[in-house]
């Protein structure tokens, strides 16, 4: 097996998940005000969703692609709705004055609702299909165990993002005032609703 397809992995894994978007934001919005296990949790969510993609690509099932794309509409305007509730949600919550507790479903709803929302971006795909190509990765010659490689390394590569990012943020959490959380809520209840309107501004477009 070829371990340059993990490193290149790596590469696509760490790359796609390190921009800031919707899903970076609810990452450290939960970090703040539900530990780190909960921000941690929410971003192996997405590096799951990742790695699904990841598969969708490496593995070539151009059938799959082609369906998400195809649906693009609807499943865009799901994400979007979902972004607009969490939005919402985020804007009138209250802080809490300490990391709340790890509980098991406190920690599997991080996890699947940003499995959920990363899946609601079909778009996705043709992001993993533009770097694998630009990376020379794009055909894996039919060789299952390059094309696992690949997908593990976008797993890896994602959930190390993750890790960097909630154990960071959760480094300052005890230094962090009521008030100015407070105010992240309501900065990071805000920029949801932007990519939630963008979203759905781009579905129907």
């Amino acid at each position: 097996m070829d371990a340059g397809f993990l490193l290149r992995g790596l590469i696509i894994g760490f790359s796609i998940a390190a921009p800031v978007g919707p899903i970076g934001i609810l990452c450290i919005r939960r970090t703040l005000s539900e530990g780190r296990a909960s921000g941690f949790l929410s971003g192996l969510g997405a590096a799951t969703a990742d790695a699904l993609y990841g598969c969708v690509a490496g593995f070539g099932l151009t059938v799959i692609s082609g369906f998400l794309v195809g649906q693009r509409f609807w499943i865009q305007l799901i994400g979007g709705l979902f972004l607009l509730a969490l939005g919402v949600k985020t804007l009138r919550s209250v802080p809490a004055e300490r990391a709340a507790g790890a509980s098991g479903s406190g920690l599997a709803a991080s996890y699947v609702s940003t499995l959920l929302l990363t899946l609601t971006n079909p778009m996705t795909i043709l992001s993993f299909a533009g770097i694998f190509a630009a990376l020379g990765v794009a055909e894996t010659g039919g060789d299952v165990s390059a094309a696992t490689l690949l997908v593990l390394g976008v797993f890896i590569g994602s959930a190390a993002w993750w890790l960097l990012l909630s154990g960071g943020v959760g480094l300052l959490r005890e230094k962090i005032s009521a008030g100015v959380l407070r105010w992240t809520n309501r900065l990071s209840g805000a920029i949801l609703l932007v990519f939630g309107i963008l979203a759905v501004w781009q579905a129907a477009g």
